[in-house]
């Protein structure tokens, strides 16, 4: 299995589809609020800073380097965040999921649930990964206390290691979920969700 093949991953009331220009409109609309960014390697909140978002996530895909999607909500008809595998290394079978974002209607809802629910279903049955990874800002309490709900493993703090945009200093705590957790995690987000959700993916048509 290609760890970079485009595919839509569909669940019960979130799909996530292959990240292309065509989900700008929403993006624009579900990333308008500054405090989404904040923690985020850069902003793009600002009226047509969206583009560079999306083509920078395209151009790391080009590279073989992440697998960007948009965040879908079924009911919505739109999109209201962006995710995506990267720090992908297909020799030891083990990549990180980040960059996720939701616009602020959708946070606090089933959304993330699913959506990580339907990643770290990909990434273990169908990529066959071992690890999964996740790193937060040390600062960030509310995207820590996040990733701990998911089952996550807190395994270590990384001082100075990186840089925001703007010069700021980031520390990192970095988490990760093995592919023998795996049953069990999956059970607690159907537990938490409260309602069925059978993955299907299925191959996407080339980014427009």
């Amino acid at each position: 299995m290609d760890f970079f093949n485009r595919v839509q991953i569909e669940g019960t009331q979130v799909v996530l589809e292959p990240l292309s220009l065509r989900h700008l409109d929403d993006l624009a609309t579900a990333g308008a609020d500054e405090s989404i960014w904040r923690w985020l390697p850069s902003a793009h909140h600002l009226p047509g800073s969206m583009t560079a978002f999306i083509e920078s996530a395209l151009a790391a895909y080009g590279g073989r380097t992440a697998l960007p999607f948009a965040t879908i909500d079924r009911a919505a008809k739109k999109a209201v965040g962006s995710t995506r595998f990267h720090h992908i290394d297909t020799e030891h079978r083990r990549l990180e999921i980040g960059v996720t974002w939701i616009g602020t209607a959708f946070q606090r809802s089933y959304v993330n649930t699913e959506a990580k629910l339907l990643q770290l279903w990909y990434a273990f049955e169908v990529l066959k990964c071992r690890r999964i990874e996740f790193k937060a800002d040390a600062h960030n309490k509310k995207s820590i206390a996040a990733i701990s709900r998911l089952g996550a493993t807190q395994e270590g703090f990384f001082r100075k290691h990186m840089l925001y945009a703007d010069g700021r200093n980031r520390d990192n705590v970095y988490f990760s979920i093995i592919d023998d957790e795996w049953p069990v995690v999956r059970a607690q987000l159907q537990a938490k969700l409260g309602y069925a959700v059978a993955p299907v993916a299925t191959e996407a048509a080339a980014a427009r």
